[in-house]
């Protein structure tokens, strides 16, 4: 099973839409105190506006979309920051369970890291829940490493 890794179309909302919704169920287990199921209208909506501007990549198999990839482009560090500006973008991937551990992600980053490239991006990063030692590990095992530690705390 080969994947076919392609740009998605206006055809493959609903795809996308049930691809959000299986990765947001994910997160919800994790932490459900941070993560959150979204309506299926909304997550349709934000496709249907943003598929063929957008960076997304889906994976096909037999007709079937199993994948996505979404390049998001970062904005530059402003001037009075300390970091070198570089174009970087976030990389989201969602596989559908059945078909995880069998080379749909890593097409998918392939792609995704293509498609960065033909945007003039320097660096992606993949922004993961620490929890999530299945992202971890695929991203780690993609080639993505450590860049930084984000820490944060509940105010009030």
């Amino acid at each position: 099973m080969s994947p076919s890794i392609r740009r998605a179309e206006r055809r493959d909302v609903p795809a996308l839409v049930r691809l959000r919704l299986a990765n947001a169920e994910r997160h919800v287990q994790l932490a459900p105190e941070l993560f959150r199921l979204p309506s299926a209208d909304a997550v349709r909506r934000h496709f249907e506006h943003v598929v063929g501007s957008a960076l997304i990549s889906v994976a096909e198999v037999e007709g079937e979309v199993i994948g996505m990839a979404e390049v998001v482009l970062l904005p530059d560090p402003p001037d009075h920051q300390i970091l070198v500006p570089r174009r970087a973008a976030d990389v989201h991937t969602v596989v559908l369970d059945g078909y995880r551990g069998r080379g749909v992600g890593r097409a998918l980053v392939t792609a995704a890291e293509r498609m960065a490239a033909d945007h003039d991006v320097a660096i992606t990063f993949a922004t993961i829940f620490a929890a999530n030692d299945d992202a971890v590990g695929f991203y780690s095992a993609s080639g993505f490493g450590p860049r930084g530690i984000v820490l944060s705390k509940p105010c009030g």
